[in-house]
């Protein structure tokens, strides 16, 4: 039994770290968005870190536009950047899970 209880131990502890290594990972994986005209486009890491941000100077004459501008695209790159966070994560997590009877809601 105890035996049982410590490689499972040993197998949440692998798996934590995988997911360490994961997250880390995302800070490579970039996501990039632009505007439905490609005036904004935008660049993040999976782990919603902007890296660039590159704006038509046709948007510089209009401040509310290019607020909006900013808005949905920043928002459209973040939700991007969130799903693949999430699923990546989610994968290493559910595989490295023990088999515990009973706690089969990763499956």
């Amino acid at each position: 039994m105890f035996g049982d209880l410590m490689g499972m131990m040993g197998k949440l502890k692998e798996t934590q770290q995988k997911v360490e290594a994961t997250k880390k990972r995302m800070d490579t994986v970039l996501i990039d968005e632009a505007s439905n005209d490609g005036l904004l486009k935008i660049t993040l890491t999976a782990n919603r870190k902007i890296k660039t941000i590159e704006i038509d100077d046709s948007l510089l004459e209009d401040k509310e536009q290019l607020e909006d501008y900013l808005i949905l695209t920043l928002n459209k790159a973040i939700e991007k950047a969130t799903n693949v966070h999430e699923t990546e994560v989610a994968a290493v997590a559910k595989d490295g899970m023990p088999d515990i009877p009973g706690l089969d809601m990763f499956k």
